[in-house]
Protein backbone atom coordinates (compact mmCIF):
# COMPACT_ATOMS: atom_id res chain seq x y z
CA UNK A 1 0.00 0.00 0.00
CA UNK A 2 1.03 3.29 -0.77
CA UNK A 3 3.00 5.49 2.26
CA UNK A 4 2.35 8.78 -0.34
CA UNK A 5 -0.32 10.59 -2.33
CA UNK A 6 2.40 12.32 -4.46
CA UNK A 7 6.22 12.75 -3.73
CA UNK A 8 7.99 15.78 -5.73
CA UNK A 9 11.66 14.42 -5.84
CA UNK A 10 14.83 16.37 -6.09
CA UNK A 11 13.68 20.13 -6.34
CA UNK A 12 14.97 23.04 -5.18
CA UNK A 13 12.44 23.30 -2.21
CA UNK A 14 12.15 27.18 -1.64
CA UNK A 15 9.94 26.72 1.29
CA UNK A 16 8.20 30.17 1.69
CA UNK A 17 9.59 31.11 4.97
CA UNK A 18 12.84 32.86 3.99
CA UNK A 19 14.70 30.02 5.10
CA UNK A 20 17.68 29.37 1.94
CA UNK A 21 16.87 26.87 -0.43
CA UNK A 22 17.49 23.37 0.06
CA UNK A 23 17.25 20.41 -2.13
CA UNK A 24 14.55 18.06 -0.75
CA UNK A 25 11.61 16.22 -1.45
CA UNK A 26 8.04 17.24 -0.99
CA UNK A 27 5.34 14.49 0.54
CA UNK A 28 1.64 14.81 -0.06
CA UNK A 29 -1.58 12.94 2.04
CA UNK A 30 -4.86 14.04 2.20
CA UNK A 31 -4.74 17.46 0.20
CA UNK A 32 -1.62 18.77 3.09
CA UNK A 33 1.87 18.29 3.31
CA UNK A 34 3.19 15.58 5.37
CA UNK A 35 6.77 15.18 5.12
CA UNK A 36 9.72 17.56 3.88
CA UNK A 37 13.19 15.87 3.43
CA UNK A 38 15.44 12.64 1.87
CA UNK A 39 12.09 10.31 1.60
CA UNK A 40 11.97 6.95 0.88
CA UNK A 41 8.88 4.65 0.50
CA UNK A 42 6.15 3.92 -1.83
CA UNK A 43 3.95 6.85 -3.75
CA UNK A 44 0.82 6.69 -6.06
CA UNK A 45 2.28 9.35 -8.19
CA UNK A 46 5.93 10.79 -8.28
CA UNK A 47 7.01 13.90 -9.95
CA UNK A 48 10.93 14.40 -10.99
CA UNK A 49 11.81 18.04 -9.85
CA UNK A 50 15.55 17.72 -10.37
CA UNK A 51 16.42 21.30 -11.42
CA UNK A 52 13.61 22.89 -10.77
CA UNK A 53 12.26 25.27 -8.04
CA UNK A 54 9.68 23.58 -6.18
CA UNK A 55 7.79 26.77 -4.18
CA UNK A 56 4.36 27.46 -2.13
CA UNK A 57 1.41 28.18 -4.47
CA UNK A 58 0.79 32.01 -4.70
CA UNK A 59 -1.25 33.65 -2.90
CA UNK A 60 -2.98 36.78 -4.67
CA UNK A 61 -4.64 38.92 -2.32
CA UNK A 62 -5.64 41.73 -4.66
CA UNK A 63 -7.88 40.37 -7.62
CA UNK A 64 -11.47 40.95 -8.82
CA UNK A 65 -12.97 37.91 -10.14
CA UNK A 66 -16.36 38.73 -8.83
CA UNK A 67 -18.71 38.34 -11.65
CA UNK A 68 -15.98 35.55 -13.63
CA UNK A 69 -15.87 33.38 -10.17
CA UNK A 70 -19.88 32.84 -10.46
CA UNK A 71 -19.73 31.59 -14.00
CA UNK A 72 -16.21 30.62 -14.50
CA UNK A 73 -14.69 27.45 -12.94
CA UNK A 74 -10.86 29.02 -13.97
CA UNK A 75 -9.39 31.59 -12.65
CA UNK A 76 -7.17 32.78 -15.51
CA UNK A 77 -5.44 34.53 -16.08
CA UNK A 78 -3.98 34.23 -12.42
CA UNK A 79 -3.99 30.52 -12.50
CA UNK A 80 -1.44 30.60 -15.27
CA UNK A 81 0.62 32.07 -13.10
CA UNK A 82 1.43 30.12 -10.14
CA UNK A 83 -1.39 31.52 -7.92
CA UNK A 84 -3.91 28.74 -5.86
CA UNK A 85 -5.14 31.03 -3.63
CA UNK A 86 -6.96 34.34 -4.89
CA UNK A 87 -9.08 37.22 -2.66
CA UNK A 88 -11.63 39.22 -4.39
CA UNK A 89 -14.08 41.90 -3.53
CA UNK A 90 -11.27 44.74 -3.52
CA UNK A 91 -11.13 48.31 -3.51
CA UNK A 92 -15.00 48.43 -2.17
CA UNK A 93 -16.78 46.66 -5.16
CA UNK A 94 -18.62 43.68 -5.48
CA UNK A 95 -22.01 42.23 -6.05
CA UNK A 96 -23.17 41.84 -2.70
CA UNK A 97 -25.21 42.59 -0.38
CA UNK A 98 -28.25 43.66 -2.87
CA UNK A 99 -31.46 44.40 -3.06
CA UNK A 100 -33.02 43.01 -6.73
CA UNK A 101 -33.48 45.93 -8.35
CA UNK A 102 -30.12 47.66 -7.93
CA UNK A 103 -28.48 45.09 -10.04
CA UNK A 104 -27.55 47.43 -12.75
CA UNK A 105 -26.33 50.08 -10.23
CA UNK A 106 -23.67 47.68 -8.92
CA UNK A 107 -23.15 46.45 -12.95
CA UNK A 108 -21.70 49.66 -13.85
CA UNK A 109 -20.11 50.07 -10.30
CA UNK A 110 -17.86 47.38 -11.71
CA UNK A 111 -18.05 48.34 -15.16
CA UNK A 112 -16.65 51.52 -14.62
CA UNK A 113 -14.38 50.95 -11.37
CA UNK A 114 -12.62 47.71 -13.07
CA UNK A 115 -13.15 48.04 -16.99
CA UNK A 116 -15.19 45.06 -17.19
CA UNK A 117 -17.47 44.73 -19.86
CA UNK A 118 -21.09 45.11 -19.27
CA UNK A 119 -22.78 43.02 -20.95
CA UNK A 120 -20.56 40.45 -20.32
CA UNK A 121 -21.43 41.23 -16.50
CA UNK A 122 -25.37 41.30 -17.23
CA UNK A 123 -25.03 37.61 -19.28
CA UNK A 124 -22.67 36.12 -17.34
CA UNK A 125 -24.05 37.22 -13.58
CA UNK A 126 -27.48 34.82 -12.78
CA UNK A 127 -27.96 36.68 -9.38
CA UNK A 128 -30.55 34.60 -7.40
CA UNK A 129 -28.73 36.32 -3.95
CA UNK A 130 -29.32 39.15 -1.58
CA UNK A 131 -27.30 39.29 1.54
CA UNK A 132 -23.42 38.25 1.46
CA UNK A 133 -24.06 34.86 3.11
CA UNK A 134 -25.89 34.14 0.18
CA UNK A 135 -23.99 35.52 -2.27
CA UNK A 136 -21.24 33.19 -1.00
CA UNK A 137 -23.06 30.15 -1.72
CA UNK A 138 -22.93 30.62 -5.11
CA UNK A 139 -19.78 30.98 -5.00
CA UNK A 140 -19.59 27.45 -4.20
CA UNK A 141 -18.20 24.95 -6.58
CA UNK A 142 -15.21 23.16 -8.51
CA UNK A 143 -12.38 25.42 -9.18
CA UNK A 144 -9.01 25.45 -10.64
CA UNK A 145 -7.93 27.52 -7.20
CA UNK A 146 -9.13 28.45 -3.91
CA UNK A 147 -11.21 31.40 -4.16
CA UNK A 148 -12.10 33.89 -0.82
CA UNK A 149 -14.33 37.08 -0.73
CA UNK A 150 -14.50 40.28 1.22
CA UNK A 151 -17.62 42.31 1.49
CA UNK A 152 -17.33 45.63 -0.64
CA UNK A 153 -18.53 48.68 0.63
CA UNK A 154 -19.89 50.24 -2.12
CA UNK A 155 -22.55 47.18 -2.73
CA UNK A 156 -23.15 48.18 1.38
CA UNK A 157 -23.64 51.19 0.99
CA UNK A 158 -26.33 51.14 -2.18
CA UNK A 159 -27.75 48.10 -0.15
CA UNK A 160 -28.86 50.23 3.31
CA UNK A 161 -28.99 53.90 2.42
CA UNK A 162 -30.40 53.20 -1.81
CA UNK A 163 -29.92 56.54 -3.57
CA UNK A 164 -28.52 58.27 -0.39
CA UNK A 165 -25.36 56.04 -0.70
CA UNK A 166 -24.93 56.49 -4.39
CA UNK A 167 -25.01 59.97 -4.54
CA UNK A 168 -22.17 60.03 -1.38
CA UNK A 169 -24.69 61.62 1.15
CA UNK A 170 -23.74 61.44 4.88
CA UNK A 171 -24.33 58.33 6.26
CA UNK A 172 -26.94 58.46 9.54
CA UNK A 173 -26.30 56.71 13.00
CA UNK A 174 -28.52 54.35 11.74
CA UNK A 175 -27.20 53.82 8.77
CA UNK A 176 -23.87 53.31 9.90
CA UNK A 177 -25.01 50.38 12.84
CA UNK A 178 -27.08 48.61 9.49
CA UNK A 179 -23.54 48.70 7.70
CA UNK A 180 -21.31 47.57 10.51
CA UNK A 181 -24.02 44.63 10.88
CA UNK A 182 -24.22 43.48 7.56
CA UNK A 183 -20.40 43.90 7.46
CA UNK A 184 -20.40 41.88 10.13
CA UNK A 185 -22.78 38.79 9.21
CA UNK A 186 -20.90 38.75 5.90
CA UNK A 187 -17.82 38.37 7.66
CA UNK A 188 -19.58 35.80 9.74
CA UNK A 189 -20.96 33.65 7.03
CA UNK A 190 -17.26 33.47 5.30
CA UNK A 191 -15.70 36.86 4.08
CA UNK A 192 -11.81 37.69 4.74
CA UNK A 193 -12.67 41.23 5.57
CA UNK A 194 -14.09 44.83 4.66
CA UNK A 195 -12.76 47.00 1.82
CA UNK A 196 -13.42 50.81 0.53
CA UNK A 197 -12.40 52.85 -2.32
CA UNK A 198 -11.52 56.53 -1.63
CA UNK A 199 -9.90 57.31 -4.77
CA UNK A 200 -11.67 59.55 -7.44
CA UNK A 201 -9.96 57.18 -10.30
CA UNK A 202 -13.13 54.95 -8.77
CA UNK A 203 -15.73 56.21 -10.74
CA UNK A 204 -19.01 54.04 -12.50
CA UNK A 205 -19.95 53.76 -16.25
CA UNK A 206 -22.31 56.32 -16.06
CA UNK A 207 -19.29 58.49 -15.20
CA UNK A 208 -20.44 59.02 -11.19
CA UNK A 209 -17.79 58.92 -8.34
CA UNK A 210 -18.03 55.81 -6.55
CA UNK A 211 -20.57 55.76 -3.72
CA UNK A 212 -17.53 55.36 -0.76
CA UNK A 213 -15.22 58.22 -1.95
CA UNK A 214 -16.89 60.92 0.29
CA UNK A 215 -17.72 58.36 3.17
CA UNK A 216 -17.20 60.82 6.78
CA UNK A 217 -14.55 58.94 8.73
CA UNK A 218 -17.30 57.85 11.36
CA UNK A 219 -18.70 55.91 8.79
CA UNK A 220 -15.47 53.90 7.94
CA UNK A 221 -14.84 53.85 12.31
CA UNK A 222 -18.45 52.59 13.21
CA UNK A 223 -18.23 49.94 10.40
CA UNK A 224 -14.35 48.59 11.64
CA UNK A 225 -16.36 48.67 15.06
CA UNK A 226 -18.89 46.03 14.65
CA UNK A 227 -16.03 44.12 12.44
CA UNK A 228 -13.89 43.96 15.40
CA UNK A 229 -15.95 42.92 18.13
CA UNK A 230 -16.20 39.31 15.47
CA UNK A 231 -12.21 39.08 16.33
CA UNK A 232 -11.77 37.94 13.29
CA UNK A 233 -11.95 40.03 9.77
CA UNK A 234 -9.48 42.56 7.61
CA UNK A 235 -9.58 46.00 5.93
CA UNK A 236 -8.46 46.70 2.67
CA UNK A 237 -8.33 50.39 1.51
CA UNK A 238 -7.37 52.42 -1.53
CA UNK A 239 -7.08 56.51 -1.05
CA UNK A 240 -5.52 59.24 -2.46
CA UNK A 241 -4.09 60.76 0.48
CA UNK A 242 -5.33 64.18 -0.66
CA UNK A 243 -5.04 64.68 2.89
CA UNK A 244 -2.26 62.61 4.40
CA UNK A 245 -2.97 62.95 7.47
CA UNK A 246 -6.67 63.05 7.59
CA UNK A 247 -6.55 59.54 5.57
CA UNK A 248 -3.94 57.81 7.60
CA UNK A 249 -5.47 58.80 11.06
CA UNK A 250 -8.69 57.12 9.27
CA UNK A 251 -6.87 54.22 8.72
CA UNK A 252 -5.14 54.22 12.64
CA UNK A 253 -8.84 54.51 13.85
CA UNK A 254 -10.38 51.83 12.29
CA UNK A 255 -7.29 49.37 13.67
CA UNK A 256 -7.74 50.96 16.75
CA UNK A 257 -11.54 50.72 17.58
CA UNK A 258 -11.51 46.72 16.14
CA UNK A 259 -8.15 45.37 16.79
CA UNK A 260 -7.81 44.08 13.05
CA UNK A 261 -5.17 44.32 10.44
CA UNK A 262 -5.52 46.93 7.55
CA UNK A 263 -3.70 46.76 4.61
CA UNK A 264 -3.76 49.31 1.50
CA UNK A 265 -2.57 50.24 -1.71
CA UNK A 266 0.93 52.47 -1.71
CA UNK A 267 2.38 53.04 -4.73
CA UNK A 268 4.98 55.52 -5.94
CA UNK A 269 3.98 58.59 -6.89
CA UNK A 270 5.70 60.48 -10.08
CA UNK A 271 4.54 63.88 -8.98
CA UNK A 272 6.61 63.64 -5.61
CA UNK A 273 9.64 61.40 -4.95
CA UNK A 274 8.73 61.82 -1.38
CA UNK A 275 5.64 60.46 -1.11
CA UNK A 276 5.78 56.48 -0.75
CA UNK A 277 8.35 57.46 1.76
CA UNK A 278 6.55 59.16 3.87
CA UNK A 279 3.35 56.56 3.74
CA UNK A 280 6.36 53.91 4.63
CA UNK A 281 7.21 55.52 8.04
CA UNK A 282 3.42 56.29 8.34
CA UNK A 283 3.31 52.82 8.59
CA UNK A 284 6.11 52.28 10.57
CA UNK A 285 4.91 54.43 13.62
CA UNK A 286 1.85 52.48 13.57
CA UNK A 287 3.06 49.47 13.79
CA UNK A 288 5.00 50.71 16.69
CA UNK A 289 2.04 51.92 18.39
CA UNK A 290 0.19 48.21 18.01
CA UNK A 291 -1.24 48.79 14.76
CA UNK A 292 -1.17 45.90 11.89
CA UNK A 293 -1.42 48.15 9.26
CA UNK A 294 0.65 46.85 5.73
CA UNK A 295 1.44 48.68 2.26
CA UNK A 296 -0.19 46.28 -0.94
CA UNK A 297 2.70 47.26 -3.90
CA UNK A 298 3.04 46.54 -6.91
CA UNK A 299 5.63 44.16 -8.77
CA UNK A 300 6.25 46.63 -11.54
CA UNK A 301 4.71 49.92 -13.39
CA UNK A 302 0.82 50.11 -13.54
CA UNK A 303 0.08 51.11 -16.79
CA UNK A 304 -2.52 50.48 -19.67
CA UNK A 305 -1.99 48.80 -22.83
CA UNK A 306 -3.13 50.81 -25.68
CA UNK A 307 -3.96 48.90 -29.18
CA UNK A 308 -6.63 48.74 -31.95
CA UNK A 309 -8.36 46.05 -29.95
CA UNK A 310 -8.00 47.29 -26.54
CA UNK A 311 -10.37 49.67 -24.88
CA UNK A 312 -7.85 52.68 -25.56
CA UNK A 313 -5.52 53.43 -28.48
CA UNK A 314 -3.71 57.01 -29.83
CA UNK A 315 -5.71 57.39 -32.54
CA UNK A 316 -8.90 56.60 -30.98
CA UNK A 317 -10.27 60.13 -30.85
CA UNK A 318 -8.79 60.86 -34.20
CA UNK A 319 -11.78 61.97 -36.83
CA UNK A 320 -10.26 59.48 -39.39
CA UNK A 321 -10.01 56.63 -37.00
CA UNK A 322 -13.82 56.84 -36.82
CA UNK A 323 -13.78 55.28 -40.59
CA UNK A 324 -12.13 52.15 -39.50
CA UNK A 325 -13.04 51.45 -35.79
CA UNK A 326 -15.93 49.19 -36.23
CA UNK A 327 -13.97 46.70 -39.07
CA UNK A 328 -12.81 43.35 -38.09
CA UNK A 329 -9.39 43.36 -37.41
CA UNK A 330 -7.44 42.36 -41.05
CA UNK A 331 -9.85 44.73 -42.46
CA UNK A 332 -8.61 47.49 -40.25
CA UNK A 333 -5.13 46.64 -40.91
CA UNK A 334 -6.06 46.56 -44.93
CA UNK A 335 -7.64 49.79 -44.87
CA UNK A 336 -4.66 51.67 -42.68
CA UNK A 337 -2.20 50.57 -45.32
CA UNK A 338 -4.47 52.93 -47.93
CA UNK A 339 -1.28 55.47 -48.29
CA UNK A 340 -4.40 58.34 -48.49
CA UNK A 341 -6.23 57.13 -45.50
CA UNK A 342 -2.39 57.06 -43.58
CA UNK A 343 -1.70 60.57 -44.12
CA UNK A 344 -5.29 61.66 -42.93
CA UNK A 345 -4.97 59.89 -39.70
CA UNK A 346 -1.34 61.08 -39.26
CA UNK A 347 -2.76 64.74 -40.21
CA UNK A 348 -5.12 64.89 -38.03
CA UNK A 349 -3.37 63.23 -34.78
CA UNK A 350 -2.82 65.66 -31.78
CA UNK A 351 -4.97 68.38 -29.74
CA UNK A 352 -6.86 65.20 -27.91
CA UNK A 353 -8.76 66.86 -25.54
CA UNK A 354 -8.15 66.34 -21.74
CA UNK A 355 -12.21 65.54 -20.69
CA UNK A 356 -12.22 62.59 -23.07
CA UNK A 357 -11.76 58.94 -22.52
CA UNK A 358 -8.10 58.44 -22.27
CA UNK A 359 -7.59 62.65 -22.70
CA UNK A 360 -4.19 63.23 -23.24
CA UNK A 361 -2.29 60.37 -22.00
CA UNK A 362 -3.05 58.02 -25.23
CA UNK A 363 -1.25 59.79 -27.17
CA UNK A 364 2.27 60.23 -24.30
CA UNK A 365 4.86 58.98 -26.57
CA UNK A 366 7.59 60.26 -24.72
CA UNK A 367 6.72 57.50 -21.88
CA UNK A 368 5.36 54.90 -24.19
CA UNK A 369 6.53 51.44 -25.20
CA UNK A 370 6.42 48.88 -27.24
CA UNK A 371 4.96 46.09 -25.52
CA UNK A 372 6.14 42.99 -27.23
CA UNK A 373 6.49 39.09 -27.51
CA UNK A 374 8.29 39.16 -24.60
CA UNK A 375 7.28 41.65 -21.93
CA UNK A 376 10.33 43.71 -20.58
CA UNK A 377 9.08 45.86 -17.18
CA UNK A 378 11.68 48.26 -16.88
CA UNK A 379 12.76 49.55 -20.21
CA UNK A 380 15.34 52.05 -20.46
CA UNK A 381 14.39 55.89 -22.24
CA UNK A 382 15.40 55.29 -25.43
CA UNK A 383 13.19 52.75 -25.70
CA UNK A 384 10.31 54.87 -25.78
CA UNK A 385 7.80 55.57 -28.62
CA UNK A 386 9.56 58.81 -29.10
CA UNK A 387 13.07 58.23 -28.70
CA UNK A 388 12.58 55.07 -31.54
CA UNK A 389 10.78 57.66 -33.70
CA UNK A 390 13.51 60.07 -33.65
CA UNK A 391 16.35 57.73 -34.56
CA UNK A 392 14.05 56.60 -37.14
CA UNK A 393 13.50 59.72 -38.44
CA UNK A 394 9.93 59.81 -38.64
CA UNK A 395 6.78 61.22 -36.66
CA UNK A 396 6.12 59.62 -32.85
CA UNK A 397 2.50 58.65 -34.09
CA UNK A 398 3.33 57.25 -37.37
CA UNK A 399 6.09 55.46 -35.54
CA UNK A 400 3.21 54.40 -33.24
CA UNK A 401 1.04 53.27 -35.86
CA UNK A 402 3.71 51.19 -37.54
CA UNK A 403 4.13 49.57 -34.21
CA UNK A 404 0.20 48.54 -33.30
CA UNK A 405 -0.24 47.35 -37.35
CA UNK A 406 2.43 44.65 -36.47
CA UNK A 407 1.15 40.97 -35.98
CA UNK A 408 -2.08 41.82 -38.22
CA UNK A 409 -2.65 44.45 -36.24
CA UNK A 410 -2.73 42.63 -32.69
CA UNK A 411 0.17 44.59 -31.07
CA UNK A 412 0.00 46.75 -28.24
CA UNK A 413 1.80 49.92 -26.66
CA UNK A 414 2.29 50.03 -22.85
CA UNK A 415 2.37 53.60 -21.30
CA UNK A 416 3.33 53.50 -17.14
CA UNK A 417 1.45 55.94 -15.19
CA UNK A 418 2.65 54.86 -12.08
CA UNK A 419 5.94 53.30 -9.95
CA UNK A 420 7.89 54.71 -13.46
CA UNK A 421 7.92 58.36 -12.96
CA UNK A 422 11.53 58.13 -12.74
CA UNK A 423 12.59 55.69 -15.74
CA UNK A 424 13.08 53.11 -13.22
CA UNK A 425 12.14 50.34 -10.47
CA UNK A 426 14.43 52.10 -7.64
CA UNK A 427 11.26 52.73 -6.08
CA UNK A 428 9.31 49.91 -6.87
CA UNK A 429 12.33 47.86 -4.91
CA UNK A 430 12.41 50.12 -1.61
CA UNK A 431 8.72 49.22 -1.72
CA UNK A 432 8.94 45.08 -2.41
CA UNK A 433 11.71 45.13 0.18
CA UNK A 434 10.15 47.35 3.20
CA UNK A 435 9.07 45.06 6.41
CA UNK A 436 5.82 46.06 6.24
CA UNK A 437 4.26 45.62 2.78
CA UNK A 438 3.58 42.84 0.30
CA UNK A 439 3.70 42.46 -3.27
CA UNK A 440 -0.25 42.75 -4.63
CA UNK A 441 -2.40 44.77 -6.50
CA UNK A 442 -2.36 41.91 -9.86
CA UNK A 443 -6.30 43.01 -10.51
CA UNK A 444 -6.14 39.66 -11.70
CA UNK A 445 -10.17 39.25 -13.75
CA UNK A 446 -10.45 43.25 -13.49
CA UNK A 447 -9.70 46.15 -16.36
CA UNK A 448 -9.88 43.48 -18.95
CA UNK A 449 -9.51 45.78 -21.82
CA UNK A 450 -6.62 48.28 -20.29
CA UNK A 451 -4.31 46.19 -17.88
CA UNK A 452 -2.69 42.60 -17.26
CA UNK A 453 -0.90 42.47 -14.10
CA UNK A 454 -2.19 39.16 -12.68
CA UNK A 455 0.84 37.69 -14.49
CA UNK A 456 2.65 39.92 -11.32
CA UNK A 457 3.88 36.98 -9.85
CA UNK A 458 5.66 35.76 -12.44
CA UNK A 459 7.10 39.49 -13.11
CA UNK A 460 7.93 39.20 -9.51
CA UNK A 461 10.38 36.00 -9.51
CA UNK A 462 11.36 36.74 -13.16
CA UNK A 463 12.52 40.19 -13.06
CA UNK A 464 13.23 40.83 -9.51
CA UNK A 465 14.90 37.30 -8.61
CA UNK A 466 16.77 36.73 -11.94
CA UNK A 467 16.84 39.06 -14.67
CA UNK A 468 17.14 42.38 -13.57
CA UNK A 469 21.11 43.37 -14.26
CA UNK A 470 21.30 45.12 -10.39
CA UNK A 471 19.99 45.10 -7.06
CA UNK A 472 18.33 41.71 -7.48
CA UNK A 473 16.36 40.56 -4.08
CA UNK A 474 16.71 36.82 -3.14
CA UNK A 475 14.40 34.63 -4.32
CA UNK A 476 13.99 33.14 -0.71
CA UNK A 477 12.40 36.80 0.01
CA UNK A 478 10.47 36.83 -3.22
CA UNK A 479 8.60 33.37 -2.38
CA UNK A 480 8.13 34.35 1.33
CA UNK A 481 6.35 37.66 0.70
CA UNK A 482 4.33 36.31 -2.62
CA UNK A 483 2.90 32.99 -0.48
CA UNK A 484 3.13 33.01 3.13
CA UNK A 485 3.41 36.92 4.10
CA UNK A 486 0.45 37.45 1.52
CA UNK A 487 -1.36 34.85 2.67
CA UNK A 488 -0.98 36.01 6.24
CA UNK A 489 -1.86 39.24 5.60
CA UNK A 490 -5.48 38.14 5.08
CA UNK A 491 -5.64 35.33 7.96
CA UNK A 492 -4.83 32.27 5.41
CA UNK A 493 -2.54 30.67 7.98
CA UNK A 494 -2.70 27.16 6.99
CA UNK A 495 -1.02 27.93 3.69
CA UNK A 496 2.54 29.31 1.61
CA UNK A 497 4.64 27.18 3.72
CA UNK A 498 6.43 24.19 2.44
CA UNK A 499 6.13 22.37 5.79
CA UNK A 500 4.40 19.29 7.37
CA UNK A 501 0.34 20.40 7.98
CA UNK A 502 0.59 23.31 5.67
CA UNK A 503 -2.22 22.71 2.45
CA UNK A 504 -0.72 20.93 -0.48
CA UNK A 505 -0.36 24.14 -3.11
CA UNK A 506 2.35 24.36 -4.34
CA UNK A 507 4.50 24.98 -7.94
CA UNK A 508 7.23 23.06 -9.46
CA UNK A 509 9.20 25.46 -11.53
CA UNK A 510 11.82 25.66 -14.22
CA UNK A 511 13.08 28.81 -12.87
CA UNK A 512 15.49 29.38 -15.79
CA UNK A 513 13.28 29.45 -18.21
CA UNK A 514 10.34 31.43 -16.35
CA UNK A 515 8.91 34.47 -18.24
CA UNK A 516 6.14 36.20 -18.88
CA UNK A 517 4.36 36.13 -22.22
CA UNK A 518 2.79 38.94 -24.13
CA UNK A 519 -0.70 39.70 -23.69
CA UNK A 520 -2.90 39.06 -25.91
CA UNK A 521 -6.94 39.39 -26.42
CA UNK A 522 -9.65 36.97 -26.24
CA UNK A 523 -13.40 37.25 -26.92
CA UNK A 524 -14.25 34.74 -24.15
CA UNK A 525 -16.24 36.25 -22.04
CA UNK A 526 -19.83 36.13 -21.27
CA UNK A 527 -21.75 38.00 -24.20
CA UNK A 528 -18.31 37.67 -26.55
CA UNK A 529 -17.07 40.05 -24.04
CA UNK A 530 -12.90 40.43 -24.63
CA UNK A 531 -10.28 40.81 -22.44
CA UNK A 532 -6.60 41.16 -21.99
CA UNK A 533 -4.98 37.71 -21.29
CA UNK A 534 -1.30 36.66 -20.18
CA UNK A 535 0.46 33.63 -20.21
CA UNK A 536 3.60 32.12 -19.35
CA UNK A 537 6.34 29.52 -19.39
CA UNK A 538 8.10 27.86 -16.80
CA UNK A 539 5.43 26.14 -14.47
CA UNK A 540 5.67 22.58 -15.19
CA UNK A 541 3.35 21.66 -12.40
CA UNK A 542 0.90 23.65 -10.85
CA UNK A 543 -0.82 21.93 -7.61
CA UNK A 544 -3.71 22.64 -5.44
CA UNK A 545 -5.08 20.24 -2.38
CA UNK A 546 -2.40 17.22 -3.93
CA UNK A 547 -3.88 17.78 -6.82
CA UNK A 548 -2.37 18.76 -10.62
CA UNK A 549 -4.41 21.63 -11.84
CA UNK A 550 -1.76 22.70 -14.65
CA UNK A 551 0.93 20.72 -16.20
CA UNK A 552 3.28 22.94 -18.59
CA UNK A 553 0.35 25.66 -18.13
CA UNK A 554 -2.03 23.77 -19.63
CA UNK A 555 -5.12 22.54 -17.60
CA UNK A 556 -4.94 19.20 -16.31
CA UNK A 557 -9.11 19.03 -16.10
CA UNK A 558 -8.67 18.93 -12.20
CA UNK A 559 -10.68 21.31 -10.22
CA UNK A 560 -9.83 20.94 -6.54
CA UNK A 561 -9.94 24.25 -5.51
CA UNK A 562 -12.49 25.58 -3.46
CA UNK A 563 -14.52 28.52 -1.20
CA UNK A 564 -12.19 29.57 1.40
CA UNK A 565 -14.73 30.97 4.19
CA UNK A 566 -13.44 33.19 6.63
CA UNK A 567 -10.15 32.82 8.38
CA UNK A 568 -8.07 29.62 8.27
CA UNK A 569 -5.45 28.68 11.68
CA UNK A 570 -2.11 27.66 11.05
CA UNK A 571 -2.33 23.53 11.36
CA UNK A 572 -1.24 22.52 15.01
CA UNK A 573 2.25 20.75 13.72
CA UNK A 574 3.55 23.48 11.74
CA UNK A 575 2.85 26.47 14.36
CA UNK A 576 6.34 26.88 15.33
CA UNK A 577 6.80 27.64 11.82
CA UNK A 578 4.59 31.24 12.00
CA UNK A 579 6.17 31.48 15.18
CA UNK A 580 9.85 31.72 14.50
CA UNK A 581 9.01 33.08 10.35
CA UNK A 582 13.08 32.19 9.16
CA UNK A 583 12.08 35.44 7.05
CA UNK A 584 15.40 37.22 5.33
CA UNK A 585 15.44 40.85 4.72
CA UNK A 586 15.29 40.44 1.24
CA UNK A 587 18.27 43.18 0.15
CA UNK A 588 19.58 40.94 -2.78
CA UNK A 589 22.29 41.06 -4.34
Amino acid sequence: MAQHDLIIRGGTVVDGTGAARRTADVAVNDGVISEVGHLSGSTRREIDADGALVAPGFVDIHAHYDGQATWDERMQPSSWHGVTTVVFGNCGVGFAPVHDQDHDKLVELMEGVEDIPGAALHEGLQWGWNSFGEYLDALEGPKDMNIAAQVPHGALRLHVMGERGANREDATDQDIATMGRLAAEGIAAGGLGFTTSRTSNHKTSTGDFTPTLTAAARELIGIAEAVGRLNTGVFQLVSDFSDRDAEFQIFRDMCEVSGRPLSFTLVESPRSAGFHHDLLNRIETARADGLEITGQCPVRPIGILLGFECTLNPFMRNPVWGEVADMAPAQRVAALGDPDRRQRLLQASGGVERDLVGGRIIEDFHNMFEMGEWPYYEPPPDQTVSRRAEASGVSPAEFALDLLLKHGGTNMLWLPLTNYGFMNLDGTRELLTHEHTIPALGDGGAHVGTICDGSFPTTLLQHWGRDRPNNKIDLEFLVQRQARDTARTVGLRDRGVLAPGYRADLNVIDFDNLRVRGPELAYDLPAGGRRVLQRADGYLHTIVGGEETYASGEATGALPGRLVRGEQPAPAMARSHMATGGATNGKGR
